[in-house]
């Protein structure tokens, strides 16, 4: 959807009080969104935050540092939903493993555009030692969820392979989910029990005793 007159004139007043980076990321989260991460330039989204093709440069060297800086807020976004969902449910219970990867499910379909970036599209990422490190925060949340459901006696270790067999389950899951890839029968599994039924035969059932 083209933005309005008005649109862009709270964009310019937005930057004219020193949010421009801020504006920038918004404006490019919603091409991405609309367009895909190659379907917009440095130049359309200065149109767009209202100010000259000239100003993004004082935040970011090139178009790809734009969408690292997009990369890098989605992470924090990312990690900040599947801590909530975990907290919504007891400590160390199989529902808290379920939350992680609910909300990474839901982040999928909400930003499809942000979550393809995310996970493929961008360039420099292996180079970026902050997305690395916000990318492994985020996969410690879920390292976290499984350590507590197995306890102590079974070790870090096996907490990480269960955690990784999680993420790569649920990462397969809502790549397919917004492709559109499940067949029929399959779109009928509810979030929710597919999440329950991968973690009770990932982590299966420990002594509480």
């Amino acid at each position: 959807m083209a933005d309005t007159d008005d649109t862009v004139q709270e964009r310019r007043a937005s930057y004219h009080h020193g949010d421009l980076r801020g504006q920038l990321l918004t404006v490019v989260r919603e091409l991405v969104e609309a367009h895909g991460p190659e379907g917009f330039s440095v130049a359309e989204a200065a149109r767009r935050a209202g100010v000259s093709t000239a100003a993004p440069y004082k935040h970011f060297k090139d178009r790809t540092d734009l969408l690292n800086a997009l990369v890098s807020d989605a992470m924090d976004r990312l990690s900040l939903r599947m801590s909530q969902e975990r907290d919504r449910h007891p400590p160390g219970s199989l529902e808290a493993v379920a939350g992680i990867g609910k909300a990474y499910i839901e982040f999928a379909k909400d930003e499809p555009g942000i979550f393809r970036l995310m996970f493929g599209l961008t360039e420099g990422h292996e180079e970026d030692s902050c997305l690395q490190e916000k990318g492994e925060a985020c996969f410690q949340i879920v390292v976290g969820a499984c350590a507590a459901y197995l306890g102590p006696e079974a070790g870090e270790l096996a907490a990480a392979r269960c955690a990784y067999m999680l993420w790569t389950s649920v990462h397969g899951h809502a790549f397919l989910s917004i492709d559109r890839k499940n067949s029929t029968e399959l779109k009928a599994l509810e979030d929710w029990d597919f999440l329950i039924a991968v973690g009770s035969g990932i982590l299966g059932n420990p002594s509480r005793g």
